[in-house]
């Protein structure tokens, strides 16, 4: 959600331990007004997704946030392991999309 003071910033954050990122979150933008203007400000196509998706704003959504932990940052941090892709079950890079 754009800060309602400075449209250059957004109401988010991100939570690090020893300079690497664990966490991050943010407030979710709940007028569909204001997501059609920034989907039209970024070019964004209005395919039948977002249509859909913006008019579920419309019968209501109270102001709302959320956050994600990468729990595998916060496992390879703690066991002080040497490689991220070691503290997850099924790591993926371009090579390897499937477990």
């Amino acid at each position: 959600m754009p800060d309602p003071a400075d449209d250059r910033f957004s109401n988010s954050y991100d939570m690090f331990i020893r300079g690497q990122e664990i966490c991050s979150g943010a407030q979710r933008c709940h007028d569909p007004e204001l997501v059609t203007q920034i989907i039209e400000k970024k070019g964004i196509e209005m395919g039948d997704g977002l249509k859909t998706y913006i008019e579920s704003f419309r019968h209501g959504v109270s102001p709302h946030a959320g956050a994600g932990i990468g729990l595998e940052r916060v496992v390879f941090l703690y066991l002080g392991l040497d490689n991220v892709r070691k503290a997850s079950m099924f790591p993926r890079d371009p090579n390897r999309c499937t477990p």
